[in-house]
């Protein structure tokens, strides 16, 4: 790999991981979710850094070339990335709908006995 692709790499990787931090300082990011993340910059370092293990698990692998390889990997993690991302939103928006069903039902409950109450003041007054 050119040293010019190896530098690319390694600042890409240094800026993704200064973005997760600054997130992880002003509490914008789940810890849970910034691991990912910082791993995923640490891979990268270690690819730009030694881009002889890349190669190496290329040719093992059989493909043709090593960017062939890494393009292949980061797609393949992006997919588990999204996947999780996507069933985490499906429970999120089932507990949405749960709690606007319980939040509805409390305000059908406050507005009846509102009403019940309202209605005895009145027959008090007559």
């Amino acid at each position: 790999m050119p040293l010019q692709q190896r530098l690319l790499l390694l600042c890409g990787a240094l800026v993704a991981m200064l973005m997760v931090v600054n997130k992880i300082k002003k509490d914008k990011i789940l810890m849970v979710d910034s691991i990912f993340w910082v791993v995923s910059s640490v891979v990268m370092m270690v690819v730009a850094a030694v881009p002889e293990l890349a190669i190496a698990f290329s040719h093992i692998l059989g493909f043709q070339s090593p960017s062939n390889f890494v393009f292949f990997c980061v797609v393949g993690f992006l997919f588990v990335k999204v996947f999780s991302d996507s069933a985490e939103i499906s429970l999120l928006k089932n507990r949405v709908d749960e709690l606007t069903q319980e939040l509805a039902l409390m305000d059908v409950g406050d507005t009846s006995h509102t009403d019940e109450t309202n209605g005895s003041d009145q027959d008090e007054s007559r």
